[in-house]
């Protein structure tokens, strides 16, 4: 097939869309199929170049990206490198050369790629792509949207409230005790997530996530492991823990090679894992999503489970965790782009 892998963007993810790009493109045409890799908001030479045939010399037409930088991405520099400087989020020929395609492939993550827009704006293209649709994308990816539909379908998370940047709250106003959890109610890889446990530090805190998004959430902070349960067609995927050697699983943690001991599949009792896996199944239920997704875990101490989040374009990088369970279950690397690709394809039949 002739496939775009579609990465990059302008989200504080950036990075690591490109590295997932990276590695779902090797694999790709490995398995034989002819992909290019595009930047979508760099998009593919001027806009008025020859498009024609362009699979058949994709390789150079396909960005080139190096390794994730322990820090988030400076934007504005990105942006200043965009060479014709337009408004417009989609770079030059990004949708011609999707249209073209005959499945894109999207790597991206964060805003404007797990938020739906992108999604919405293919459909109405006409353009397939893996992954949930524009309005599931959406719901998962506003954290303050999701936790009042899993507190309606009876999905354990932890409580918060949300609040607008235009008006924020002191702690003793959001009803919430010490120590409590603040971050952007639409960002990922923890970017802007702090945890608090002085009033202090719920000021700096609040001042920290509002210079990433218009709206944060705060919440209960749940002390003990980190897990995350991926889903393929409603299917769960082995329960794989996470436990960062310093710290908590934050942007450099989830990134840097060696920084978190991930073990697949998790040492818990059995019925846990089944609760996990069966609350995996519930949160796709819960906010429509389909294809794939992956959903974070916390268990407390008194063995009480809370989801954090759903995923709805979980990494595929070489610390990822979906790529990690899907091996457990036999599927390497390259059977798993495939596997997602094959799925996102019985939509359009």
């Amino acid at each position: 097939m002739n496939i775009v892998v579609l990465a990059g963007g302008l989200s504080t993810e950036r990075d690591v869309s490109l590295t997932t790009g990276s590695m779902v493109t090797q694999a790709l045409r490995e398995r034989g199929h002819a992909v290019i890799m595009l930047d979508v908001f760099m998009g593919y030479g001027e806009e008025e170049c020859d498009i024609t045939d362009i699979f058949l010399h994709s390789k150079e037409a396909s960005v080139e990206v190096s390794v994730i930088p322990t820090r988030a991405p400076d934007l504005a520099r990105v942006k200043a490198m965009r060479k014709d400087q337009s408004d417009c989020f989609f770079g030059p020929n990004v949708i011609h050369i999707c249209q073209a395609a005959d499945l894109v492939f999207m790597a991206l993550h964060g805003e404007n790629g797990e938020n739906g827009k992108i999604q919405a704006v293919f459909d109405l293209f006409g353009i397939r792509y893996t992954g949930t649709g524009y309005l599931s994308s959406a719901l998962a990816m506003d954290k303050g949207i999701s936790k009042e539909l899993f507190e309606a379908a009876g999905i354990p998370t932890p409580h918060g409230i949300s609040m607008e940047k235009t008006e924020p709250r002191t702690l003793a106003e959001t009803g919430l005790t010490l120590p409590c959890v603040v971050k952007p109610c639409c960002g990922g890889s923890s970017i802007g997530v702090s945890i608090v446990r002085t009033e202090a530090e719920y000021e700096e805190a609040l001042a920290h996530a509002f210079q990433f998004e218009e709206k944060v959430i705060v919440e209960d902070y749940v002390e003990g492991r980190e897990f995350s349960v991926g889903v393929i067609d409603f299917q769960p995927l082995p329960v794989i823990e996470i436990a960062p050697i310093e710290g908590f699983y934050d942007y450099a943690n989830k990134y840097k090679a060696g920084s978190t001991v991930e073990t697949c599949p998790a040492d818990l009792p059995e019925e846990i894992t089944h609760r996990m896996q069966e609350i995996a199944v519930q949160v796709c239920e819960a906010l429509g999503l389909d294809t794939y997704s992956r959903m974070d875990f916390l268990l407390d101490d008194k063995n009480e489970l809370f989801c954090l989040e759903a995923n709805t374009l979980p990494g595929m990088t070489p610390t990822s965790l979906l790529p990690q369970e899907a091996a457990v279950v036999g599927l390497d690397f390259g059977e798993l782009c495939e596997k997602l690709m094959q799925i996102s394809l019985k939509k359009y039949v």
